[in-house]
């Protein structure tokens, strides 16, 4: 059975790839449900219209297997490709705009949509932080408070003593994890380097059908309250359990990883020091699922940003912050990318330089420096020509990474470190 499985999947990841859609569906079918060449699997049981589940929770967010925004479990909402009809029923699924059969099964559809992605499930499940090396540790912890309970992944290099060191908390995207982060960010790699401690906090399904931080929720946007505060609590416990500079403390984030960061920075000036924002969304960008979809389409509208972002008014510290986005992404909008910056800016006027540059072998990009009165680089943002929704100059080993750079892991840290926290 698991030959002829094999032999089918092969077979439907041929089809797909051809755009024979409609033909790979079928024969997928009859192979998970053990059909026979000539016969038709059973469809696929609806649920009863109304019915819920608690364990699958109506989500919106995005979904980095598919990059597309997600409206609830199994059930993908209409992306803002280019070239779409408004009324079309189909479903997006990938680079070459292929469109899945809307009744086509959620599962199937999902198989697909890795295919033409150029991913599998296989290797997507089986993705895994690198061994660390001797002296190294990247070890599992869990954090608890009256709030809830989430657990980490912690990395301290081998040349960690006892020495106050830089802390990096890193925000993992949508159906991802922490190890596969970690790998696909290399931040474990740098963190070698120059003697950082990183934390990969991990979203779970029960919170999120899809593992996404729940950036939208008016309930995880705010200080001392709901996710949040569960960031944050794991920050202090490595602050209280290791030896780290509370001066150099710091947050980065992936899509709903980023908009997450970019809602700690506004929430917590006190304790991150600086902050990085990879293909995210601004503090407040939406309140619910229709806000959170324009926002992704489009950015988000004024009004509503400015009414969630609770250092706006010019009384606490800017943040730090650098940003990363691509101008060719189809599921966070590159605007988004402007209102974390102009958030991030807060009241202060700001001089600002524009740089151009150019990966050998890969992406050109524009570089955008953002300077105090005194010159002092306060804000970067970094515009990659040509990329898509992913981490910029990542390696291969994770999940949404671009390998053509810039390298957004290298340049976030060296942000980072050129602004500690003053007292």
């Amino acid at each position: 059975m698991k030959a002829i499985v094999s032999n089918d999947m092969i077979e439907a990841t041929r089809l797909t790839r051809q755009g024979r859609l409609i033909e790979a569906s079928a024969l997928l079918q009859r192979a998970l449900t053990g059909a026979g060449p000539n016969e038709s699997a059973a469809p696929a049981q609806s649920p009863a219209r109304g019915s819920t589940s608690s364990n699958q929770p109506r989500i919106v967010d995005i979904d980095p297997d598919t990059g597309k925004p997600v409206a609830e479990v199994g059930t993908f909402a209409k992306p803002a490709h280019r070239g779409m009809a408004a009324g079309d029923s189909s479903i997006a699924a990938g680079p070459g705009h292929i469109a899945m059969p809307a009744a086509m099964p959620a599962a199937l559809r999902g198989f697909i949509g890795k295919i033409i992605e150029g991913g599998s499930t296989q290797t997507a499940s089986l993705r895994t932080a690198e061994a660390p090396p001797d002296g190294a540790q990247f070890v599992q912890r869990s954090f608890d408070s009256a709030i809830g309970n989430r657990s980490y992944k912690l990395y301290i290099p081998s040349t960690y003593r006892s020495e106050p060191a830089p802390l990096i908390v890193m925000l993992h995207g949508c159906t991802q994890s922490p190890d596969d982060f970690a790998s696909g960010t290399r931040m474990n790699m740098l963190a070698e380097e120059f003697g950082c401690l990183v934390a990969y906090p991990g979203q779970t399904q029960a919170a999120n059908a899809q593992k996404c931080w729940n950036w939208f929720n008016p309930a995880d946007q705010a200080r001392d309250q709901g996710e949040p505060a569960l960031i944050a609590g794991i920050t202090r416990q490595i602050m209280q359990n290791h030896a780290v500079d509370p001066k150099r403390v710091y947050v980065a984030g992936l899509s709903a990883g980023g908009a997450a960061a970019a809602i700690m920075a506004q929430a917590y000036p006190d304790l991150y020091a600086a902050a990085g924002v990879h293909s995210g969304l601004a503090c407040g960008a939406a309140r619910d699922m229709p806000s959170a979809f324009a926002a992704m389409r489009q950015g988000a509208a004024t009004s509503q940003r400015s009414g969630r972002g609770p250092a706006m008014d010019g009384s606490r510290r800017i943040v730090p912050t650098i940003v990363f986005h691509s101008d060719n992404d189809h599921t966070v909008h590159p605007r988004n990318g402007d209102q974390v910056i102009a958030q991030s800016t807060g009241a202060g006027g700001l001089r600002t330089e524009v740089q151009q540059g150019q990966v050998q072998g890969g992406h050109a990009y524009s570089l955008t420096i953002h300077a105090d009165a005194a010159g002092q680089p306060v804000l970067e943002q970094w515009l990659v020509h040509g990329g898509g929704h992913a981490w910029s100059g990542g390696s291969p080993a994770g999940s949404f990474t671009d390998p053509r750079g810039p390298d957004a892991s290298r340049e976030m840290l060296r942000f980072f470190l050129e602004h500690p926290r003053s007292a």
